[in-house]
């Protein structure tokens, strides 16, 4: 084997040669052995249409895989929930079973599970493969829906491909996106707010715990059936409507999907399907994850490698998504799931503590996906830095498009935490924000859903804090207020123009959202007035929100209208650690930053591109909540400096107020 790109490219690499060889011919090893080298991964990744329950011109055919069963029926309100045996699965080869019913023997809407009989003992189990799982809103018990309506939902728009310079993702919750104490619908979200995702110019939308989990607190992050779009939401078509008319906005949709583990539960779950506990899952002690109270996929099976690599290909097939944010990349990298681990050298990638077999099951995953729709966007959720993780396979690499830029938002919150605005350092600001590897994609973000969650806190409530209760109606504010919007501002401008290939805000940040996410649960009563969105807040003029809004919405725009933003190197032009003073230049804008709390400088330069400046972006603008100090209407002539004649550098002198961001137009 020739040596792979990924090597060449990274000398660091060299000493760990045999280690990321043998991870790609595993892979290539196992898709052949998947495959037979008859057909393509994508075509091997079809279980869906094969498993669970399928409508047929002559009736129905259901299979299922349960190979330590020893009899299985189907069971339903059809039935009176009784093992009947004309409802009684055949076994077949390789534990699968299968049953054909005539049309009249189950309709759409119906309910119905499996008795599945083992060894020793039986029970009601959620089909793996059911399409369709609501729950009882009186008794709470999971069950499978027959879903075959007569008029199915129709995509109009199947020829989308998305926007990928830049990527701007508006990660969301279907649930809680709603202002009401209530569980917001996909249809409630179509109509309310992907109007307000649209005005603000973001081009994808990333949707979290769209497959079906008992507990709505779990943020979907425990999965019982990997198949089914969860009901709390609404139906299978409403959610298809919402992913067809986001394509219409030119919006791409991907999802949350959750391959790391697996949801404990019984009955609902895959935890004791057929009676045994490895059927899906490792064995042992490696069976279940010690921070997360789930299970953990056995990616050494071919049945589950097939399992997950249909999922993968399902959601892209019967909804149309558009591809994938991968949670929790690095627990199922590590046996260790990276709990405990610092990965301070490159050594931590490749000591043996890794699980090879997840690394195949990724590795394969992004190849289907790409099969399958070779626009299709994969993320990784990933903190450990393995250095294959977002390297196509063709050059030694896993094939995730991005991987999340976590170290960003701690960032953040270290600074906020631990520093007084007079030790901000804009060089080590700088530093953190584009520090990466040169050929790796990432995603910046200033804070995602779990900066908002109870126990942690958004920027803003960093910020602001105890005032945003009582000032934050315009004219009205305090210093603290008026400090927390300069510097949310700024936050959000610096971490999405440096980014390297896209940028992710959350539901309700961009505005400025107040508090914090906490779903309902025992200690609160089970309420729902946390885990709500409360537009009322923006849409009222009185108040800073619709400033902070507008600011990121004139962001976005000018990251949008400026023709390859993303493939634009950023070019530092100043740091000065004394004045808190920063600027760079990416395509023909520069980017100014003072943050510096207490003084502001007239006159100040910058050495850049000689020709004539106007100001196209001003945080202090007074529709964004600032003081508006500068005038924008003034053009800006870049002043000859003989000393900088050979470098083709000149001075742009701004006034820059204290706490402000500037973006200047090069226009000739």
């Amino acid at each position: 084997m020739p040596p792979l790109t990924i090597i060449q490219q990274d000398p660091w690499l060299q000493p760990f040669e045999k280690a990321i060889e043998g991870r790609h011919q595993q892979a290539i090893d196992k898709e052949q052995e998947l495959t037979g080298g008859k057909t393509s991964l994508a075509d091997f990744a079809s279980g869906y249409l094969y498993f669970g329950l399928h409508h047929t011109p002559s009736g129905w055919i259901f299979r299922e895989w349960a190979p330590h069963a020893t009899a299985i029926y189907l069971i339903g309100d059809f039935n009176n929930w009784q093992q009947h045996h004309e409802f009684k699965l055949e076994p077949r080869e390789h534990g699968i079973w299968e049953i054909n019913l005539p049309l009249e023997a189950i309709h759409h809407g119906q309910l119905y599970k499996l008795m599945i009989h083992w060894d020793g003992g039986s029970g009601e189990r959620v089909p793996a493969w059911a399409r369709r799982v609501i729950q009882d809103e009186h008794t709470k018990i999971f069950s499978a829906q027959v879903w075959e309506p007569a008029e199915p939902y129709e995509f109009k728009h199947i020829q989308f491909k998305p926007t990928l310079d830049p990527l701007l993702i508006y990660e969301c919750h279907i649930g809680m996106s709603g202002e009401s104490e209530s569980i917001a619908t996909y249809n409630d979200f179509r109509e309310k707010i992907l109007p307000r995702v649209i005005s603000l110019g973001y081009n994808c939308l990333q949707i979290m715990a769209i497959q079906e989990h008992p507990y709505y607190g779990s943020f979907g992050y425990h999965v019982s059936s990997f198949f089914a779009s969860s009901s709390r939401f609404g139906t299978p078509d409403e959610l298809k409507q919402l992913i067809d008319e986001a394509h219409q906005a030119g919006i791409a949709v991907i999802m949350d999907i959750v391959h790391s583990h697996a949801v404990k539960n019984e009955v609902e779950g895959l935890a004791l399907f057929d009676g045994t506990p490895d059927l899906y899952f490792y064995s042992g002690s490696k069976r279940e994850h010690p921070a997360w109270d789930s299970l953990c996929f056995d990616y050494g099976k071919n049945e589950v490698l097939h399992f997950l690599l249909s999922n993968c290909k399902y959601w892209l097939d019967e909804y149309h998504f558009d591809g994938f944010r991968f949670d929790g990349v690095t627990s199922m990298l590590y046996y260790s799931h990276g709990l405990g681990e610092s990965f301070t050298n490159y050594n931590d990638y490749y000591n043996g503590h890794q699980d090879d077999n997840a690394i195949c099951y990724l590795t394969l995953a992004n190849k289907v996906i790409h099969q399958v729709n070779p626009s299709a966007i994969t993320i990784a959720e990933e903190m450990s830095g393995l250095p294959e993780l977002s390297t196509s396979f063709e050059h030694g690499g896993m094939g995730f498009d991005y991987r999340m830029a976590m170290g960003i938002p701690d960032f953040w919150i270290k600074l906020i935490k631990e520093k007084r605005d007079e030790e901000w350092s804009p060089g080590e600001i700088f530093w953190e924000l584009t520090n990466r590897r040169i050929n790796e994609k990432t995603v910046s973000y200033a804070e995602s859903h779990d900066q908002a969650l109870v126990g942690d806190k958004t920027i803003i409530f960093r910020l602001i804090d105890s005032d945003m209760y009582w000032h934050m109606q315009i004219g009205d504010a305090t210093l603290t207020v008026n400090r927390g919007i300069a510097l949310h501002k700024m936050i959000r401008l610096i971490t999405a123009t440096t980014m390297n290939g896209a940028y992710l805000n959350f539901m309700g940040n961009e505005f400025g959202h107040p508090e914090w996410i906490d779903f309902p649960r025992a200690g609160n009563g089970w309420s729902y007035k946390f885990a709500r969105r409360q537009w009322g807040l923006l849409d009222n003029k009185r108040l800073f929100y619709h400033c902070l809004n507008d600011f990121d919405q004139a962001m976005i725009h000018l990251i949008r209208q400026t023709p390859q933003f993303n493939l634009g190197n950023i070019s530092l032009l100043w740091d000065k650690s004394d004045d808190q003073v920063l600027a760079y230049q990416r395509n023909n804008l520069v980017f100014i930053y003072n943050f510096n709390p207490v003084r502001s400088f007239t006159g100040y330069g910058i050495l850049t591109t000689p020709g004539r400046y106007l100001v196209v972006l001003n945080s202090d603008a007074k529709r964004f909540g600032g003081f508006e100090l500068v005038d924008e209407t003034i053009p800006h002539l870049t002043q000859f400096d003989p000393l900088y004649k050979d470098q083709n550098k000149e001075w742009l002198k701004v006034y820059l107020p204290s706490r402000t961001a500037l973006v200047l137009k090069r226009e000739s």
